[in-house]
């Protein structure tokens, strides 16, 4: 099964880049680098929702090279479509023809997005090797670049070539839960002599249980919730530790 970078080249709108990082969250695609994109601010990181760690882990590069180092097989996106070699590159394939193209083939596809307002160079595109064309009417037939991204993520997907993962919760969030199993023992008055073999027994459960993002703020608001009621709505204040 193949791995798949979203490549975004000279995006012009920071809002779009963040939808296109929410499509990558919808259908379980992580790696997005940006070439020479415009400014990321305020507007990329309200559109990204639940994409943001993929926004804001996003490698900025200004070269097409380097954008595409390291993949196996690069996939051109673009909104006009032919059926005649004669007047493009390649025959354009459906995102679901694409999907089933590559769903047995191994190593990295770049899947290459361009700008807003002209699409991706035709010098660009001859360099791939596949040409991905959504078909539309043909009276209007070039979506917004976030629909786009969002039609291909979907087939990609839907065809089993992309699985979804759930995200790990990582060493900050486990340590805030410990953190608050230990207040929730204090605020209990659990028996001091056994807290710290609880505190370990809870430790090694959460080890061997790898909770993803959304176990971790489930079980987070429960213990905050307990601990809250158990001392009347005030968290209980940290014990200093002890120096030496």
């Amino acid at each position: 099964m193949p791995q798949f970078r979203v490549v975004f080249v000279e995006p012009l709108n920071d809002g779009n880049v963040g939808a296109v990082a929410r499509a990558m969250e919808n259908f379980g695609l992580k790696e997005l680098v940006l070439v020479r994109p415009c400014a990321i601010g305020e507007e990329a990181t309200k559109r990204a929702m639940h994409g943001i760690d993929i926004l804001k882990n996003a490698t900025t590069v200004y070269d097409d090279a380097e954008a595409l180092k390291g993949v196996d097989f690069v996939a051109a996106t673009s909104g006009v479509s032919t059926s005649n070699e004669k007047n493009f590159s390649r025959i354009a394939l459906t995102p679901r023809e694409f999907a089933a193209k590559v769903k047995d083939s191994q190593g990295k596809i770049a899947l290459l997005f361009g700008r807003e307002d002209f699409g991706l160079e035709k010098e660009l595109i001859k360099r791939c090797d596949f040409l991905v064309s959504i078909p539309a009417n043909p009276a209007y037939s070039i979506l917004n670049i976030s629909h786009a991204a969002a039609i291909v993520f979907y087939e990609l997907f839907a065809a089993g070539v992309v699985k979804w993962e759930p995200r790990v919760a990582g060493e900050v969030e486990k340590e805030k839960l410990f953190e608050y199993f230990s207040m929730l023992l204090d605020a209990t008055d659990y028996p001091p002599h056994k807290k710290e073999k609880t505190k370990v027994m809870f430790r090694r459960l959460i080890g061997r249980s790898v909770p993803s993002t959304w176990e971790f703020h489930t079980l987070m608001g429960v213990i905050d919730g307990a601990v809250k009621k158990s001392t009347n709505g005030a968290l209980p204040k940290k014990k200093p530790r002890k120096k030496g």
